[in-house]
């Protein structure tokens, strides 16, 4: 399966996102890669700043033919992670060409809400070419802020688009900035925190039993 983290906008907490969800599968027994389609490489500096064996491997792909190269470079993992990049829509359409899901992080504010239009028009213009993407596609509410309502507001504003919201999101923690300083996760940081159960959701609800 490929997975692909996507948005138009950046800072929305794609490669946190992405690095988290790939070693909640890890942690399954898979064999995962994640791809850094960014052409900022967050995810390879993520990777760089690790001490130590490194949680699975993290390539460079910064390129509008991911949907061509990814399948022989792929062959020899269950999963594929795509950290895809902001404002590069080549290389954002060519993810979501090579992608089984896309999933698009939005914080809970009105410019994300507003943005997210550019990544759905995206998923539609691709759809033409892989109508399985039509249902494959959800948008992700991303470092909302716990105990409000806001999270609650952001789904319902993006109720105009013909994309759903997963029922898992994750909030705004200090202990995903904390691990990805040192190159870690949270759940080597804190694997009975919320912020690791926040990632599990995610995954149960994304992967079910496939993962």
């Amino acid at each position: 399966m490929i997975v692909s983290f996507l948005n138009q906008k950046g800072g929305v907490g794609k490669t946190t996102l992405a690095v988290n969800v790939a070693d909640a599968l890890v942690r399954r027994g898979l064999r995962v890669l994640v791809v850094d389609a960014d052409p900022q490489g967050s995810a390879l500096d993520w990777a760089a700043a690790r001490e130590g064996e490194p949680l699975f491997p993290v390539v460079g792909l910064p390129r509008p033919s991911i949907h061509k190269d990814l399948p022989a470079i792929a062959a020899d993992y269950d999963v594929v992670v795509i950290d895809g990049p902001p404002r590069v829509y080549d290389v954002a359409r060519s993810a979501i060409l090579a992608s089984d899901r896309v999933l698009i992080p939005v914080q809970p504010s009105p410019y994300d809400v507003w943005a997210a239009k550019e990544v759905a028009d995206l998923v539609a213009e691709a759809a033409v070419y892989k109508p399985d993407l039509i249902g494959a596609a959800a948008f992700i509410v991303n470092r909302r802020i716990a105990n409000t309502a806001i999270g609650r507001d952001v789904t319902e504003a993006l109720a105009e688009y013909p994309i759903p919201v997963l029922k898992a999101s994750v909030c705004q923690r200090v202990a995903f900035a904390e691990s990805a300083t040192h190159g870690r996760t949270v759940f080597e940081q804190d694997p009975d925190g919320s912020a690791a159960r926040e990632v599990l959701a995610v995954v149960a609800e994304v992967f079910g039993e496939v993962a």
